[in-house]
Order: C-alpha cells, then structure tokens, then sequence
C-alpha cells in the first residue's frame, strides 16, 4: 500500500475561481469527519468543499466521494480516481472552490478538479504502508544499543521510548517481522526482558 508522510496543500486558480487542496493521512472514518468539519469551518465562506477518500483495513478498502453541489460526476469521482490511479490509501482530499463569477462548464470543472489534487500528490512525500502491529518491549538498558540496530535493519520504527528501571520502547511492525523477532528472542538472539501486544494498525514504513 501506498500513503502521504504528511499533509499538503496546494491551489489552482481557473478563469477567477480559487480551488483549495488540502490532502490528509487519516486512518478511520472518524478522522475522515473530524478533518472535513476543520476544513468547512476554516473555509466558512466557500460554496463547494468536495472530497474523496480511501481507507485501508484489514477487510479491504473503502472509499467514497462527494461533488458537494458541484454538477454531477465534476468533482468527488475525479478525485477518487486520483487516489485510485496513485495506489493511495488512508488519504483524504478536499478541494474547496471559491467561485470566481465565470462558469466553467462540466468539462472545466473535472480538469480544474483534478489539476489541483494531481499537484498535490505530485507534492507529496509517498511511503509505503502496511497493515500490522503496534507492540510494546521492555529491555536492559546494556541491549538498548544491539535492539536499536535491529529495529533499524529491519525496518520496524520505534515510535516511544521511556527510561525507568527498564527502558520500555513501543515499536511498529510488520506480521513477518513480529514472527522473525519473535523467533530471534526465542533463540536468544535478542535480550529483551518482556514483550506485549498493544494492537493491529496501519503503520508507515519511512
């Protein structure tokens, strides 16, 4: 799967109308609403806030888009289909339009549309994401070192660390990469002191 590393927006203006992109990681449906309530509320005094997203979960994808008053098929589908085409998951795009006083027809409002989101993704940074594991461990602070440099090799992101009598670490991995750690502590290739499950998400591989 394929994600933005970080939020972007972009602007196009066409024959005086103002079109606004804002392209946002999001990972539930609940983010999808909480970020388009932000988005109406910054640009209040806009008549059109279109959107489209793709959400990845571990049953599949799900995906839907609105022309939010714009004629139908001008807007939402446009945007998807960018999303689509890219590969690009757990994405949110809104486009806002500030009418400009000259109509641009349907064939102007798709290519308007759909310019401004292509310049955002072409804008954004693209990584590769997975659905797998956000596990936590605890470790001597003498194996801190060795752990880090296998987190490292392996791809797997440290995400938190906190220092008490153990240094305890939240770390984001893949399923293949649960099963090869935990195949090297089980060898003892790898001193850690306590491990635990904390939940199944989307994780960014940077």
């Amino acid at each position: 799967m394929k994600t933005i590393n970080e939020n972007i927006t972009e602007q196009i203006v066409e024959k005086k109308s103002k079109f606004i992109c804002n392209l946002i990681y999001v990972n539930s449906i609940e983010e999808v609403e909480e970020n388009l309530q932000k988005i109406r509320k910054k640009y209040y005094d806009a008549k059109h806030n279109c959107f489209a997203f793709r959400l990845q979960n571990k049953n599949g994808i799900v995906e839907k888009s609105s022309d939010d008053g714009e004629p139908s098929g001008t807007a939402g589908a446009p945007m998807l289909n960018l999303l689509s085409k890219n590969e690009l998951v757990n994405c949110l795009v809104v486009v806002t339009r500030y009418f400009g006083g000259i109509l641009l027809g349907t064939g102007g409002l798709v290519r308007a549309y759909s310019e401004v989101t292509k310049k955002a993704i072409e804008s954004a940074n693209i990584v590769e994401e997975y659905y797998g594991l956000e596990m936590k461990v605890e470790i001597l602070y003498q194996d801190f070192e060795t752990f880090k440099h296998y987190c490292n090799l392996n791809q797997i992101n440290i995400t938190k660390t906190k220092f008490n009598e153990l240094i305890c670490c939240n770390i984001e991995l893949t399923f293949n990469e649960k099963d090869k750690l935990l195949y090297e502590i089980d060898k003892k290739q790898l001193n850690i002191q306590n491990i635990e499950l904390l939940q199944e998400k989307n994780i960014k591989i940077i």
